[in-house]
């Protein structure tokens, strides 16, 4: 028994730990595809357009396309969270900020999936729980405000809108994925946004700005349309639920740091001394919540 349980707990990590690096590019990599000339809002739909028609080829090829009955409620949290929240509104945000800043305040997101973990099974947590969730999200909005002049940016309250909502689909796809596995969860999400993604996607596709858009830009829209928005989605939907959300949800501790790595290596930005006490202060909080609970 205990050499089944090291092994389901190593085999959990291991795809948890990929989902992870695979998502701590997505932000580098959004701004990458923004400032090289392609629309925010075509990004952030147009990734789910991609992903999409790829998951649809998948479930056609499995025989799963139709969700199975009593899903679809679930199916939609996810959508709601994953496909549209994060990625449209971290895009829009990233228009107005570096990845460094984003990165910053996405560093919440291990603790919001935990909110949310923990709401969803009607959990009740300890006081020191909600201290330490609410200690990390002042250090988000301490940096925000004093990178802002002493108040929020327009990009400020997007990113921290999105980070709730990806740790509600986070939440309720590693529920889902327990039944109905990883590959099925996200796949299935993309399907039934296409009917909104797709037209959303074409009305911004402008030629002159398809025509302008660096090869750079076109470089980042094709991972986030890919890695980010669905293959990632595979190893991080598998780990959760072998590990459970609070066990794998702390791999998410790497994230942030590993999106300010990336863009310094991407980008070229500059991690301010600022940035790096608040990514630590976030981290640290986020390790409390983890254990508190």
């Amino acid at each position: 028994m205990l050499v089944t349980a090291t092994r389901f707990d190593a085999r959990a990590l291991l795809w948890g730990s990929l989902g992870v690096l695979i998502f701590s590019v997505s932000l580098p990599a959004t701004r990458l595809a923004v400032v090289g000339g392609l629309d925010p809002v075509f990004i952030g739909s147009g990734r789910a357009v991609v992903a999409g028609l790829l998951a649809f080829g998948v479930l056609a090829w499995r025989g799963q396309l139709m969700p199975p009955r009593g899903s679809m409620p679930g199916l939609l949290i996810v959508s709601a969270g994953v496909v549209f929240g994060f990625p449209v509104l971290t895009t829009l945000a990233l228009a107005r900020v570096p990845a460094v800043h984003g990165s910053v305040l996405t560093g919440l997101l291990p603790a919001a999936t935990a909110v949310m973990g923990v709401l969803r099974a009607g959990e009740q947590p300890r006081l020191a729980f909600w201290l330490a969730a609410g200690a990390g999200l002042l250090c988000v909005l301490a940096f925000a405000a004093a990178q802002g002049a002493g108040e929020l940016d327009v990009a400020d309250l997007l990113l921290l809108v999105a980070v709730g909502l990806c740790g509600l689909g986070y939440a309720e796809g590693a529920v889902l994925s327990r039944t109905l596995g990883g590959i099925r969860v996200i796949s299935l999400a993309l399907v039934i946004s296409l009917p909104v993604t797709l037209p959303l996607t074409l009305w911004r596709a402008s030629p002159a700005m398809l025509e302008a858009a660096t090869p750079s830009s076109w470089a980042g829209f094709a991972y986030v349309s890919l890695f980010s928005m669905y293959l990632g989605f595979f190893a991080w939907y598998r780990g959760l639920a072998l590990g459970g959300v609070a066990r794998i949800g702390q791999v998410q501790l790497a994230q942030p740091v590993l999106s300010l790595l990336w863009a310094v290596l991407l980008l070229g930005e500059t991690v301010s001394t600022a940035a790096g006490v608040a990514a630590l202060a976030v981290v640290a909080c986020v390790v409390m919540t983890q254990r508190a609970r």
